[in-house]
């Protein structure tokens, strides 16, 4: 700008035509144009250092953006292996389930049936407590049935007792039999007639008749030998007496001879072997039913 004004004012001067107006409009001008460029300098540089500004921040940038993409490119890296490591895991989990789902199953069937198995051994044992309950209940009437039926005779040598869930009837040998014999009295015969009604109305029970002594060896002669004969020989007599009434299943009675060898009391006085010379008549409710259901639940 400067020679341009110098190249013009020579102009001016060597012409010599040249007014002061002009030269001043001229010279206004040039300020003008110096204040523009100092401006445009000034922009310049603001300009250039918003471009640095710009360019520092872009390169950062596209370091990020790098930075960001060698990350991403990690991640899908991973995210590939993953997918395969999932495809192999789900082909394997898939036969494992299948295997799993097969053996839970098999499982379910088999607590199914011990279900179902121990659903009817609870019923077996509901209707075992019941038959129990129902043979209890019976050998409560037939003992109070007996008890009503030889009345007269408990006192005599007779009693009748329950225990252990069967009823016992016993009659010493004074009430049934004379010393050394085994013919029943008239006493004895009326009071086995009155235990024969009652077992007949109970063809359910079981009749045992055992013979009992004391420890005085037998001294009579004949076909008896020893005490333990005798007690024998006397509980059949009783067998015989019973089944005079054809209203008896023979089935049902068992007669036993134990001799001395059961005493209920001491053989070492008179009261003693007393209580010891009897005939018990143990008398069982029959558990076939029960021991089928027991047999059952094995």
């Amino acid at each position: 700008m400067k020679n341009i004004f110098q190249v013009l004012l020579l102009l001016f001067l060597f012409n010599g035509c040249v007014s002061f107006k002009t030269f001043s409009e001229i010279e206004d001008r040039y300020a003008n144009e110096k204040m523009n460029y100092r401006i445009s300098q000034q922009e310049n540089k603001l300009l250039n250092n918003n471009i640095d500004s710009i360019s520092q921040s872009l390169e950062s940038k596209i370091h990020l953006l790098k930075i960001t993409n060698d990350s991403l490119l990690a991640v899908k890296s991973k995210l590939y292996k993953l997918q395969n490591d999932y495809a192999f895991l789900a082909s394997k989990s898939n036969s494992n389930l299948k295997a799993r789902i097969k053996e839970n199953n098999a499982l379910l069937d088999s607590l199914n049936y011990k279900q179902y198995e121990l659903n009817k051994g609870l019923a077996r044992v509901s209707e075992l407590e019941r038959l129990v309950l129902e043979k209890e209940q019976n050998l409560n009437i037939l003992k109070k049935r007996l008890s009503d039926a030889l009345l007269n005779f408990e006192g005599n040598g007779l009693t009748v007792e329950q225990r252990n869930g069967k009823v016992y009837v016993s009659m010493e040998n004074k009430l049934l039999f004379k010393s050394g014999s085994w013919r029943v009295g008239p006493e004895g015969i009326k009071a086995i007639n009155q235990l024969s009604n009652v077992l007949a109305e109970n063809p359910e029970i079981n009749v045992l008749i055992e013979g009992h002594t004391d420890n005085v060896p037998y001294t009579g002669k004949g076909t008896i030998g020893n005490n333990w004969d005798l007690s024998t020989k006397r509980a059949t007599a009783i067998v015989q007496l019973l089944l005079k009434n054809d209203q008896i299943i023979p089935q049902n009675l068992t007669a036993a001879g134990r001799g001395e060898f059961l005493p209920i009391g001491p053989n070492s006085n008179e009261k003693g072997k007393l209580t010891n010379r009897r005939i018990e008549v143990i008398l069982t409710p029959q558990f076939d039913i029960i021991t089928e259901i027991l047999e059952n639940l094995n």
